[in-house]
């Protein structure tokens, strides 16, 4: 699972989140840790109002927490949503010893990201071609 610290990095270098059912998120408050929360119809849903969007705990957690805004959580994209976002930069995956590698184009030159866990390598390739792009 991508890591709060790099999914902050993330956010800070511009990756915006559509929230959509399955999303897996984190409310960015101190007393609430690191405990992942995941979208799903019924239970945890986006509700959009004119001032803006709040996730909405529909009755299920066991501490009180109706909502919170948008802004207050951050977004822990999965393996296939960071693919995606790389989209055209994404040039592969594969192992380099016992760590993946994903291979993304950095200002169109082959760069290589490893680490232990898909996600947080998909992440760092992510991380620098939005720098790129930005």
């Amino acid at each position: 699972m991508l890591s709060t610290e790099l999914a902050r990095r993330l956010l800070d270098a511009g990756l915006n989140w559509s929230p959509l059912p399955g999303d897996r998120f984190v409310v960015d408050r101190p007393a609430l840790g690191e405990e992942v929360f995941y979208l799903a119809d019924m239970t945890v849903e986006v509700h959009t109002f004119v001032g803006g969007s709040v996730i909405g705990f529909n009755g299920v957690t066991e501490w009180a927490l109706d909502s919170v805004n948008l802004e207050e959580t951050l977004w822990l994209p999965r393996e296939d949503q960071l693919r995606a976002v790389l989209g055209h930069d994404f040039v592969g995956l594969g192992m380099q010893g016992r760590e993946y590698a994903v291979v993304a184009l950095i200002e169109g030159a082959p760069q290589t990201f490893v680490h232990p866990d898909a996600e947080e390598a998909y992440g760092l390739a992510l991380l620098a071609v939005l720098r790129g792009r930005g």
